[in-house]
């Protein structure tokens, strides 16, 4: 059972295998499966790299026997911008600011939040090829809907507040491009 304790919850689980599942002779053999509380603490997961993001690597980091909620925002390149064919993207970041900034997203979404498990945030940096993934977000949370509403929030302030910056590759020219939620992009006009 999941049980929530002033911001953060604990769970553990005990699990009997039916008695038409177990095996012949077993009749009077329980099984139990109990989690280790320690090793499902909440936990947030933050990445910036140039490799390859993988939807699977982020389930499995932010999957939790006491959620029964897991979403996910994948932000992929696409092949084109106002009429104008996409090559690819590429990301440049300061790494140590990204991060610090993702991390306040975290501490945010866990005080709107409270029962929300696991979080991971993971960027791409470098070149980005059409149909690959640029940014991926997952939440776990016991119900659908603080999962759902803070994924959106995450990604949103992501795009808002963190210092990472996106060049659209055309066939034959390139534009640095500004989220229009970024705080800063209304400073300079």
């Amino acid at each position: 059972t999941c049980s929530s304790e002033i911001s953060f919850w604990s769970c553990s689980q005990v699990t009997r295998l039916p008695l038409s599942h177990r095996s012949a002779g077993a009749n009077s053999m329980q099984i139990y499966l109990a989690m280790n509380e320690s090793d499902n603490e909440p936990k947030d997961f933050i990445k910036l790299n140039n490799e390859k993001l993988s939807t699977d690597e982020i389930m499995e980091l932010v999957v939790s026997p006491c959620c029964g909620a897991v979403s996910l925002f994948i932000g992929t390149t696409r092949n084109n911008f106002a009429g104008k064919k996409v090559i690819h993207l590429e990301y440049e970041a300061y790494a140590p600011m990204a991060e610090a900034e993702i991390k306040k997203i975290c501490r945010d979404v866990r005080q709107k939040w409270p029962s929300v498990r696991h979080i991971a945030v993971q960027h791409r940096l470098g070149l980005v090829p059409v149909t690959e993934a640029s940014v991926i977000v997952a939440v776990s949370s016991p119900h659908r809907v603080a999962s759902l509403e803070a994924v959106q929030y995450c990604i949103n302030t992501l795009k808002a507040t963190v210092p990472i910056w996106k060049k659209e590759i055309y066939e034959s020219e390139y534009s640095w491009k500004e989220n229009k939620e970024c705080f800063w992009a209304d400073v300079e006009k």
